[in-house]
């Protein structure tokens, strides 16, 4: 089976985070990475990403920049840790040279170019901190109270039936639910 992924990956031009750990990435455990996540093949040994690290569809963990390739002869070339309990929004990139704190959510779309520091929401392009996660956490604990709760029962791995999928559409209309 861990062949037929590989195979699938290289037909999409595209390396498994197996065959990137085997090239010299260094990942931690509970590392989910969905959809389109490229993590650059080409120094994915400059990687270092911690535990519990979400990485959003199309995710781009870049460790180099070729923009002065063709002017100075030389790519810039850096490193990109990533720490414990990060989430990465989708469509996001992360540029060489770039640390990431623990604690960590960066917003859908964010191009993040500078270290970002512990316990921090980010969001934008270039990301820039909003709020501590404490803030960012509790002002969400305190919408939650007052928003539509689901279940498990309401997601694909749950099968959830045509009819529950209709209700929560008609449930959510203009504003934000949370799903377990």
């Amino acid at each position: 089976m861990n062949y037929l992924k590989e195979l699938i990956y290289r037909i999409r031009g595209e390396y498994t985070t197996e065959k990137l750990i085997k090239m010299g990435m260094r990942v931690g455990e509970n590392f989910t990475r969905l959809n389109d996540v490229i993590l650059d093949p080409a120094h994915c040994w400059l990687i270092e990403i911690g535990n519990n690290v979400t990485m959003a569809p199309r995710v781009h963990v870049l460790c180099h920049d070729a923009s002065t390739k063709q002017f100075i002869g030389y790519t810039k070339i850096g490193g990109v840790k990533v720490g414990n309990n990060v989430f990465v929004g989708a469509d996001t990139v992360i540029l060489p040279s770039v640390t990431i704190g623990n604690n960590v959510i960066i917003g859908a779309h964010s191009t993040v170019t500078h270290d970002i520091t512990d316990n921090s929401v980010v969001v934008g392009s270039p990301a820039k901190i909003i709020c501590s996660l404490d803030e960012y956490l509790g002002k969400e604990k305190k919408r939650m109270k007052n928003s539509k709760c689901y279940g498990e029962e309401y997601t694909l791995r749950k099968n959830v039936s045509m009819e529950m999928r209709m209700k929560q559409n008609e449930e959510l209309k203009g504003k934000i639910g949370y799903i377990d």
